[in-house]
């Protein structure tokens, strides 16, 4: 998909969610375990009941990885599903990969070819050659950590170097040196309220892939009032308070309204512009 198709969707669906399927086989609805793949008919379910209000689904690879082989194939299953049935949603694979050269290809061949997602999470600690490898495939993102929203952030994220420039700010602006407004995005954690400010001043065309809405307390107002731009150039992912939002056999519809809701917040938001 590509930011102008992207672009369109959010202002054709006035939504700018990405669904997580963070799917913990522990949590959903008990009389879904008698089927023969409980993870992927939940997320069927979830998925159609979502798709009218997002423009993005989010799987992320540890809830599959955690159930080895049959895992990996239910993570298969949901994005082909995705693309059979609403192939106009943007899926991210949420796996957070990032490794030296020849390995970083691996990882690319695996995600982009493999399983066909249209951008995946990127950790570039290891630098140019671990990120790269991932930019070739045309039509697809990279997503790489810039300011996260988890407490841990703090230990290395905010540190200054002899120029003031903190490390959060370094890694966005070396890593508009590999990609572009047209196939790279940054994670900033919805939790960090005025700093979007300090983001768009060094990144202010790219999209940002913002968790933490929700569930983690992060509010989309404030996302919004610093972050938004012309083109939107934000995707706010909601995992927990929507595919969670209740257990029994009406769980698929409650998730459809809660995604409801978010989507009516985003259209007055996207009415400001």
């Amino acid at each position: 998909m590509t930011r102008e198709q992207l672009i369109q969707q959010i202002f054709a669906k006035k939504s700018f969610l990405c669904v997580g399927l963070d799917t913990d086989a522990k949590k959903i609805p008990a009389h879904l375990l008698d089927l023969h793949d409980p993870i992927v008919e939940f997320n069927k379910a979830i998925i159609d009941a979502t798709a009218p209000y997002c423009v993005a689904f989010k799987p992320n690879l540890a809830f599959y990885e955690a159930h080895g082989i049959h895992g990996m194939i239910a993570f298969k299953k949901t994005v082909e599903y995705i693309r059979e049935q609403h192939p106009h949603h943007f899926i991210i694979a949420d796996a957070k990969r990032g490794d030296i050269g020849n390995t970083s290809k691996m990882y690319a061949r695996t995600f982009f070819e493999e399983y066909d997602v249209d951008a995946l999470t990127i950790a570039p600690y290891m630098g140019e050659d671990s990120v790269t490898p991932f930019l070739e495939y045309e039509g697809k993102w990279v997503v790489m950590l810039a300011l996260t929203s988890n407490k841990g952030s703090l230990d290395f994220q905010l540190m200054k170097d002899e120029n003031g420039e903190r490390l959060f700010e370094k890694v966005m602006r070396k890593g508009q040196e590999w990609g572009t407004p047209q196939n790279m995005m940054f994670v900033v954690g919805a939790t960090r309220g005025e700093m979007f400010k300090d983001v768009r001043r060094v990144a202010p065309r790219h999209f940002l892939l913002v968790p933490g809405v929700g569930a983690q307390g992060g509010s989309l107002e404030e996302v919004c009032r610093y972050g938004l731009t012309q083109d939107c150039g934000l995707l706010v992912n909601s995992s927990r308070g929507i595919i969670y939002a209740s257990d029994d056999d009406h769980f698929a519809e409650i998730a459809g309204n809660k995604a409801r809701e978010i989507q009516q917040q985003m259209a007055a938001e996207l009415a400001k512009l």
